[in-house]
């Protein structure tokens, strides 16, 4: 059987996997294969692979976690809704990045004896109020934690429905103004902005100075690690924007092989040593592609991920910005309740930071592998 021309790498595939496992306790084949587009016997492999390394454990028709433990099963029982209510959730994605997230909700949650109600939404939906109305239609929802898609019509409309519905709500991971006021909503974010400091600085210390920006999506968070980045680099004498700074077309697509291998064409020929690369699986990819031409990694180039999900896992395993994502959760539970107990106190917006996690994908330019 031959896999789809969109197939996802390897790598890709790998990441996908683990995180489907973490978020929900093992992984079917049947559901891997509707989700990544990858043959059957494509799946078997890498589950085989991956056991091989005491990554999972084989079942039939999928896998588990190492040991046999399935994680959702091993999980704290839930809090029945009648205890003391609901807080419901929305999310753009369950994948990679927002579990870390939804486990520091539910996490903090548990320690306010409330339960979470999630729901993944989509980048591409345009406009959240309906299934937010559902959500607090159950009668039993006490607040709203919400990450809004901000790149729509409706992206105002949406805040002004949170600011008016009487239910509280804390924004994550987004920043966003209530009109008419002008004044900005309750909101936990990540100062992804100085994550790509971070990246810019590290790389700077290993004697890279010809750099580029490789991002995902045209996203709020993409735009911060933009920001960061291009200000970073201006205060430490890097040469990034005439070099490379490019986002990559969908992974699903069918161009996004052909837009990795178009960016490693221009690193090597621009004299660039180093990218900063949003998120986990495009960097990934890039490692991945770099090797099948005999690019060194990071021996001719080191790359940073930005996210940190499943970057340890790879080989080599990958030096990432890792955003505080479980405090992140955490911390906009903690917000939403205090403003249950206190709704006239100020409102508040918190900032965590992330840090710098190093590993053997950087190293100084020309430096080979880190064994």
């Amino acid at each position: 059987m031959t896999e789809p021309a969109a197939a996802p790498l390897a790598a890709e595939r790998r990441a996908h996997i683990l995180a489907a496992m973490e978020r929900e306790g093992a992984v079917r084949i049947s559901q891997l294969t509707d989700e990544l587009g990858a043959a059957t016997v494509t799946l078997r492999r890498d589950l085989a692979l991956m056991e091989q390394e005491g990554l999972l454990q084989r079942v039939h028709g999928g896998a588990i976690p190492p040991g046999g433990q399935n994680r959702r099963a091993a999980a704290p029982p839930a809090i029945p809704e009648t205890d003391a209510g609901a807080i419901a959730v929305l999310v753009p994605s369950l994948n990679y990045y927002w579990p870390g997230v939804v486990r520091g909700m539910e996490t903090a949650a548990r320690r306010h004896g409330l339960t979470v109600q999630l729901r993944g939404a989509s980048y591409e939906l345009q406009d959240e109020r309906p299934v937010l109305e559902r959500l607090v239609s159950t009668g039993n929802v006490r607040g709203l934690i919400v990450a809004p898609n901000t790149e729509t019509p409706h992206a105002q409309d949406v805040v002004q429905w949170l600011a008016d519905c009487g239910t509280p709500s804390v924004l994550v991971e987004r920043d966003a103004i209530v009109q008419p006021e002008g004044v900005p909503a309750e909101a936990v974010t990540t100062d992804h902005a100085l994550g790509a400091v971070l990246a810019a600085r590290h790389l700077a210390s290993l004697g890279h100075r010809k750099v580029g920006l490789v991002l995902s999506r045209n996203s709020p968070t993409s735009r911060k690690i933009a920001a960061g980045w291009l200000a970073a680099c201006d205060e430490l004498g890097l040469t990034p924007a005439e070099h490379i700074e490019t986002t990559l077309p969908d992974r699903g697509s069918p161009e996004f092989s052909a837009a990795v291998d178009a960016t490693l064409d221009r690193a090597l020929g621009t004299g660039v040593t180093a990218l900063l690369v949003h998120s986990d699986p495009e960097a990934m990819a890039f490692v991945d592609l770099a090797l099948n031409r005999g690019i060194s990694v990071p021996g001719d180039l080191s790359i940073v991920a930005y996210d940190d999900e499943v970057a340890e896992l790879f080989t080599p395993a990958l030096t990432a910005i890792a955003p505080p994502r479980v405090s992140v959760g955490e911390t906009a539970v903690d917000l939403l309740v205090s403003r249950l107990a206190d709704p006239e106190r100020p409102t508040r917006r918190v900032t965590l930071n992330p840090r710098l996690v190093v590993r053997g994908s950087t190293a100084a330019p020309g430096g080979g592998p880190i064994a």
